[in-house]
């Protein structure tokens, strides 16, 4: 029963309306400012206020605030307000697998990049060690 309920929540992407690709597109886009991505980083470990996440970032409380603003809009960060300060947490922890998973998709691709990369400069480097010698067989064989 409670599959059954957890099914209809997990909405496939393959299914959706044009209105909810829009939506989806807006989360990514909250994902790719970097400045968003570190401050998910350092509240990985803990809840902080902005002047905690501003010092620790080298930013203006002003831009981790309107960064967390953003944050919290598409649902991946809540706020809690104490006193004079606002606390900052995690609301969406899955947020961590998809960004582990595009860390992990990246990895791989550099690595065949490199792979490639590789096999190719070793491929050069041996054409150009055996020029000299066929060069030397021409001259030898030469009139």
């Amino acid at each position: 029963m409670m599959q059954d309920s957890v099914s209809k929540v997990c909405a496939r992407m393959q299914d959706l309306p044009k209105e909810a690709l829009d939506q989806v597109a807006a989360y990514f886009q909250t994902l790719s400012e970097p400045t968003r991505l570190s401050l998910l980083n350092l509240l990985r470990g803990a809840e902080r206020n902005v002047g905690e996440l501003a010092q620790l970032t080298g930013f203006t409380a002003a831009n981790v605030s309107r960064h967390l603003a953003q944050l919290t809009a598409h649902g991946l960060v809540a706020r809690e307000s104490r006193g004079t300060s606002v606390y900052y947490r995690i609301a969406d922890p899955s947020v961590y697998a998809l960004c582990d998973l595009v860390c992990d998709s990246l990895a791989r691709r550099f690595e065949q990049a490199a792979t490639a990369r590789a096999a190719f400069v070793s491929s050069a480097a041996r054409g150009q060690d055996a020029r000299p010698a066929a060069a030397k067989r021409r001259r030898s064989h030469a009139p």
